[in-house]
C-alpha cells in the first residue's frame, strides 16, 4: 500500500509519523522547549584543546560547549592536508541526513594527518555545524566540513570531489549522475549524490545545484556580519526535512493539520520541490489526526516494555545505558506438534515486530537480541536471513553478527537522535531507573532496626515517633501488630506511629521526642 506522512503540529510541540501499511514505522517529535539542531551552522570560538584526546571545544553559543574531533577539522585549518571522506557516499549521506556521528574521516592516512594542537589554538574563530544533537551531559557533536542537504545532492563547499551514493547500483546511472553534476556545479565545491537522484533529470538536478548555491551564498553573509558566538544558519523545521528526505515517488500524500505551517509546506515545496506540493493536504476535522489514523495506540504501545505477538508470544525490551537487550519469549503459544516448529514460528514473528520496534522506538547504539533456543541451523539460518532482509528497510545502518551458540545476535544500529522513550518518559522517581523498589516488608524491617538502635542510643527513651507510608503503616497495624507491641515492651519505650501520605515507600522518619 501507498505509504504517506501525517504532520500533527501544535505551538508546543510537533510530530511526523511515517505511515506504511497502515502502521506508524517512524516518528520524530520536536518540542519548541527542546528542538534539534542538527544541520545548524554556527561562527564560534575554540575554548579548550585536549590534545590526549585530539578533541577541541568550541563555545558556539549554547549550554554546553560543542565538541570538535581532529578529524573533523575542515582542510582549511589543515593548510590542504585534509581527509577524503567522499569514498563512502553513501555512508556520509546518511550522517548528514540522519545526524549521525561521523567515522568516516577516521580513513585518514595517520602519517599526514596534523595533531590537533597544530591546526587549532585557543581563542580562533571556527564555523562549525551540528553533526548530533546534545544528549545527556554531551554536548553536541560538531564538524567544521559544511555539508547542506538538498533533495537529490548534498553540497559540501570546501570538498572539491563528488561522491554517488552506493545504494545506486547501476554503474552506468552513477556516471550518467556524475557527469550532470560536474557539468553544472562551480569550480571547488563538491556534491554527494543522493540515493532520491537516481533517474531523475538533469533538470531537476541543476535546480537542486541552484538552490544550494543560492543557500550558501546567504550563509556567507550572514557569517561576515555574524558574532561570536552566534548561529548564522537554522535547518528546516521538522515538517520540511522530513518532506525532504522521506517523500518518495510512491508515497500518496503529507496531511497536515496546523493551517499555518500547512501554508508553509505548500511555499516551501512550490518553490523546492513542485512536483510534491500539489500532493499535501489540510486536515481540518475536529478528531486529532492521530487519533482519526488510529496511531495513537501504536505510540502508546511503543513505550512498554512488552509487546505481545499475533501468535501468543510476545518479545521484552529493556533499555540500558549500555546496550538494549530484548528477550523474545513464547508466551501463550504453545504450538501442536513439533516443539521446533513452535520456537522457529514465534523467532520469525519476533523478526518482524523487533525491527518495527526499533524503527519505531529509535532504538540505536549495540542491541543484544535473545531467541528462543533453537536446535537446528536450518531454523538459526532462516531466522538470521529474515532478520538481515528485515532491516534492509532501515534507513538508520545496520550492522548484524550471526546467531550466537546461546541463540544470542549481537547487531548494532547508528544512533540518530534520542529514542522515543527518552523523550516521551522520565525516569520514575520512587525507584531511579531501577525497575523496582524495596517491598513494605523490606521497609518496616529496617525500621525496626531503626527503632532499636535509637531506644539504644537514648537514655531518656520514652517515646519514639515513626512516620512511615500509607503501605508500611497498613502492614505494620494489620500483620504487624503483635509484634510492635512486643518491642514497645522488650525496649520499655512507647512507639506513636504516624502516617505520611507523601512519604515514599521506601522513606521513613524515626526519632525519639
Amino acid at each position: 500500500m501507498p505509504s504517506y506522512l501525517l504532520c500533527n503540529a501544535t505551538s508546543r510541540e510537533t510530530r511526523v509519523a511515517l505511515v506504511e501499511n497502515r502502521s506508524i514505522t517512524e516518528l520524530f517529535i520536536e518540542r519548541n522547549s527542546d528542538q534539534g539542531i542538527v544541520g545548524n551552522i554556527y561562527k564560534g570560538k575554540v575554548n579548550k584543546i585536549l590534545p590526549g584526546m585530539q578533541v577541541a571545544f568550541v563555545d558556539i553559543g549554547l549550554e554546553k560547549a560543542g565538541f570538535l574531533y581532529v578529524s573533523e577539522v575542515d582542510r582549511q585549518y589543515q593548510n590542504g592536508n585534509f581527509v577524503n571522506f567522499l569514498e563512502n557516499a553513501e555512508e556520509k549521506e546518511e550522517q548528514i541526513l540522519a545526524g549521525i556521528e561521523s567515522n568516516v574521516k577516521s580513513q585518514a592516512n595517520a602519517e599526514d594527518a596534523k595533531p590537533i594542537e597544530e591546526i587549532l589554538k585557543e581563542d580562533q574563530e571556527v564555523i562549525a555545524q551540528v553533526s548530533k544533537d546534545p544528549m545527556g551531559t554531551k554536548g553536541a557533536r560538531i564538524t567544521s566540513y559544511v555539508a547542506l542537504p538538498g533533495r537529490y545532492l548534498v553540497y559540501m563547499p570546501n570538498i572539491d570531489q563528488i561522491g554517488v551514493s552506493r545504494r545506486i547500483e547501476s554503474e552506468e546511472e552513477k556516471k550518467r549522475l556524475k557527469n550532470i553534476v560536474t557539468k553544472s556545479r562551480k569550480n571547488g565545491s563538491g556534491y554527494i549524490i543522493r540515493t532520491a537522484a537516481e533517474g531523475k533529470h538533469s533538470k531537476e538536478l541543476k535546480e537542486d545545484i541552484r538552490f544550494l548555491d543560492k543557500l550558501w551564498a546567504s550563509i556567507n553573509q550572514r557569517l561576515e556580519l555574524a558574532k561570536i558566538p552566534s548561529v548564522v544558519y537554522q535547518d528546516l523545521n521538522i515538517i520540511q526535512r522530513s518532506i525532504r528526505d522521506l517523500f518518495t515517488a510512491d508515497m500518496s500524500k503529507i496531511i497536515i493539520d496546523n493551517e499555518k505551517q500547512y501554508e508553509a509546506a505548500v511555499a516551501f515545496c512550490r518553490s523546492y520541490l513542485p512536483e510534491v506540493a500539489n500532493r499535501i493536504e489540510m486536515y481540518s476535522d475536529k478528531e486529532p489526526i492521530f487519533t482519526r489514523y488510529g496511531l495513537d495506540m501504536d505510540i502508546e504501545r511503543a513505550l512498554n516494555r512488552r509487546v505481545w505477538l499475533r501468535s501468543g508470544g510476545y518479545i521484552v525490551i529493556d533499555q540500558t545505558e549500555a546496550l538494549t537487550a530484548i528477550d523474545v519469549n513464547t508466551g501463550k503459544f504453545v504450538g501442536k506438534r513439533d516443539p521446533e516448529e513452535t520456537v522457529l514460528k514465534t523467532n520469525m514473528e519476533a523478526v518482524q515486530e523487533i525491527v518495527y520496534q526499533l524503527r519505531l522506538r529509535n532504538i540505536g547504539g549495540l542491541i543484544i537480541i535473545d531467541f528462543i533456543d533453537m536446535e537446528r541451523q536450518e531454523s538459526k539460518d532462516k531466522v538470521y536471513a529474515a532478520l538481515d532482509h528485515a532491516v534492509k528497510a532501515d534507513r538508520s545502518r545496520t550492522n548484524i553478527l550471526k546467531i550466537s551458540e546461546l541463540g544470542l545476535v549481537e547487531m548494532t544500529r547508528k544512533r540518530s537522535r534520542d529514542s522515543l522513550s527518552r523523550i516521551q518518559t522520565s525516569i520514575c522517581p520512587y525507584c531511579d531507573g531501577r525497575g523496582r523498589i524495596k517491598s513494605s516488608t523490606t521497609v518496616l524491617h529496617e525500621i525496626y532496626r531503626e527503632i532499636i538502635r535509637i531506644a539504644a542510643q537514648s537514655e531518656d527513651k520514652q517515646e519514639i515517633n515513626v512516620s512511615v507510608s500509607r503501605e508500611v503503616a497498613e502492614l505494620m497495624f494489620e500483620e504487624e501488630s503483635a509484634y510492635l507491641d512486643e518491642l514497645e515492651n522488650e525496649l520499655g519505650v512507647k512507639v506513636i506511629v504516624k502516617t505520611d501520605y507523601d512519604l515514599h515507600q521506601e522513606r521513613y522518619i524515626v526519632e525519639t521526642v
